[in-house]
C-alpha cells in the first residue's frame, strides 16, 4: 500500500513536470510590457542592496484582463516577494488572443544612482 502511494506520487509529480515543459511561453506586447512596468512602478531603489537584479517572470492574463502570476525565477527571494506583490491580480488592459495563454517577460532592475 505505500508503495502504491509512492507510486502515485512520482507519476503525478513526472506528469506535473513533463507538462511543464511543453509550456511554451510566448512574449508579451510592448503595451502589455510597459503596463507591466508601470505596475512593478520605481520605488524599489530604497530596498536594493546589489546595483543589479534579474528575474523571469511567467504570467497569464485572464478574460477579466487581470494578470497572474505563475511563478518569478530569480536568485533574490526578495525580488520574487515584490514582483508578484506588485503584479498579481493586478488589471491591465490586454486581451490574450487565446484562451491560457502564457507569457515569459525577463526583468531587469538597475539601481538608480
Amino acid at each position: 500500500m505505500k508503495s502504491l502511494k509512492l507510486f502515485t506520487l512520482a507519476l503525478a509529480l513526472f506528469t506535473i513536470t513533463v507538462s511543464a515543459a511543453d509550456l511554451n511561453p510566448v512574449k508579451p506586447t510592448d503595451e502589455l510590457r510597459f503596463q507591466i512596468v508601470d505596475l512593478i512602478g520605481t520605488n524599489y531603489n530604497a530596498e536594493m542592496t546589489a546595483d543589479e537584479y534579474k528575474a523571469d517572470v511567467l504570467f497569464t492574463v485572464t478574460t477579466d484582463r487581470e494578470l497572474i502570476v505563475l511563478s518569478v525565477d530569480s536568485d533574490n527571494d526578495q525580488l520574487e516577494s515584490y514582483l508578484k506583490a506588485k503584479l498579481n491580480y493586478k488589471k491591465v488592459n490586454h486581451r490574450p488572443s487565446k484562451h491560457g495563454e502564457i507569457y515569459l517577460l525577463p526583468v531587469k532592475m538597475v539601481k538608480e544612482l
